[in-house]
């Protein structure tokens, strides 16, 4: 669901990008009145576990791949508002460290998997666990029904952008200029895979963390459960709780992480211009997309858009790393210790520009 540089045409970028920023704006205004020495380091933590989550590979019909987001529970524990922002970090990281999901396409991906994604996963989980109480097995099933359908809208927003491409952008002769394949082939290729094997994924996801968190905190529900039935004090959303678990839990999935490795082959959608160039990957792509073969010739519109950045650790594979197994670990914890401290830098400046403030009116 990350779409890469050279999918989407600039003018589809800007939209896009334009798009998101209105729900930046606003969560950041939000947060600002809670932001603090508690709020932060969930917002830190969780953006990291849904960096890790994202690593995790999962074969799809088709022979191509995708993974689950964690959009359903960093929805369920930081509000859809929080979510939003941290999914956001994560994305940005990845793109810009280790070329997952294009820097001219970021708004995009933030707009589908961010906004869209916390959003429905909010609607849901709230319509579904109403006012049970925080121990309630339904607040299990709404968070797995919210992350699933959650995810499974995010990726018809992509497939849509995808399939838009060349009805709205081609030549003369109707060649395609960026992603090739129409709404009639990206919509059931990416909902195919994300209805079935990424969804579940995302469902048990879910499920299993909101189960485990009310076994180790369950404080930590609180911020999206205003009307449940234990519910006995207010709680803003940067509440302390116990976040030592899910500390916990995000290192045994950085250990863990090369399992994502065993899923072979691309996401659709994610192909490279190089991939397009290769023979085999040709057949892979032409299986994918219901027979349809790409086009022979790459576009130098997306070839070019395709190679507007070069991350220093492509497919989270550090170069100076032989093993591959290594490499991905060492994403993990490199890329989940860039969120962090990112997430606690922004932390320090918007405390100090409040001291400075402080000074100025005293």
């Amino acid at each position: 669901m990350h779409i890469p540089d050279g999918y989407l045409s600039p003018a589809t970028c800007a939209a896009m990008f334009a798009g998101a920023m209105p729900f930046w704006y606003v969560a950041i205004q939000r947060l600002k009145k809670v932001l603090n020495a508690r709020l932060v380091p969930r917002i830190a933590l969780l953006s990291a576990l849904s960096f890790v989550i994202m690593m995790f590979n999962i074969p799809l019909p088709g022979g191509t791949t995708g993974h689950a987001v964690g959009m359903g529970i960093l929805t369920v524990l930081l509000g859809p508002w929080a979510s939003m922002l941290a999914i956001s970090i994560a994305l940005a990281i990845q793109a810009l460290f280790f070329g997952d999901g294009g820097i001219t396409c970021f708004g995009a991906n933030c707009f589908n998997m961010a906004v869209v994604g916390s959003f429905v996963a909010y609607g849901v989980y709230r319509l579904i666990s109403g006012n049970a109480s925080l121990a309630s097995p339904r607040r299990i099933v709404a968070a797995a029904l919210g992350g699933y359908i959650a995810i499974n809208v995010a990726a018809l927003f992509a497939s849509i952008e995808f399939g838009l491409q060349p009805m709205l952008f081609h030549t003369s002769d109707g060649a395609a200029l960026y992603a090739p394949y129409p709404l009639s082939i990206s919509i059931p290729a990416m909902m195919i895979g994300h209805l079935t094997f990424a969804g579940l994924a995302e469902l048990v996801i879910s499920g299993s963390l909101v189960a485990y968190v009310q076994k180790t905190d369950m404080d930590l529900l609180r911020v999206t459960a205003p009307s449940a039935a234990d519910r006995d004090h207010e709680v803003i959303e940067g509440a302390a709780v116990n976040l030592q678990p899910l500390w916990l839990l995000l290192a045994v999935l950085m250990v863990l992480s090369p399992l994502g490795l065993l899923a072979a082959g691309n996401a659709w959608g994610e192909w490279s211009s190089e991939d397009f160039k290769n023979p085999e990957v040709r057949k892979q792509i032409a299986a994918a997309s219901h027979n349809v073969a790409p086009p022979e010739n790459i576009p130098s519109t997306f070839e070019k858009l395709s190679q507007v950045w070069t991350a220093p650790m492509p497919d989270y594979a550090p170069a100076f790393v032989r093993s591959p197994r290594l490499g991905y670990i060492l994403s993990s914890i490199f890329g989940s210790g860039l969120i962090l401290l990112f997430c606690f830098f922004v932390s320090w400046l918007t405390g100090f520009g409040l001291r400075m403030r402080r000074r100025g009116t005293a």
